[in-house]
């Protein structure tokens, strides 16, 4: 595998697992078409796409909190992890009717 692409695999690894750790994020999303995702071998990371010059973020969140709220978090969470890659996130779905934390889930 090219470095590369080891280095996207583990960026889009960390940044994926960092993002569903947040309380209002349910998951992630590829998007629409698909396109939000890192292609891996073997595989994708889906819901993060790391490019060369950018992160680009999907994500299903909870209902309840203002949805630029939401996403400011979850670019906050993936800038540390971007290395230097502008972070762009956008939010795919709402759900509604979901406990107030992972834990009454």
């Amino acid at each position: 595998m090219p470095a590369n692409a080891e280095a996207r695999e583990h960026v889009s690894s960390r940044i994926a697992l960092r993002v569903r750790a947040l309380p209002d994020v349910v998951e992630l999303s590829s998007g629409s078409f698909g396109t939000l995702a890192t292609p891996l071998p073997g595989g994708t990371v889906d819901g993060v796409a790391v490019r060369d010059d950018i992160v680009e973020v999907g994500v299903v969140v909870r209902y309840g909190r203002p949805l630029p709220e939401v996403a400011a978090d979850v670019q906050a969470a993936v800038v540390p992890l971007a290395e230097g890659r502008a972070v762009h996130v956008s939010v795919e779905d709402v759900i509604a009717g979901l406990p107030e934390t992972r834990e009454e889930r």
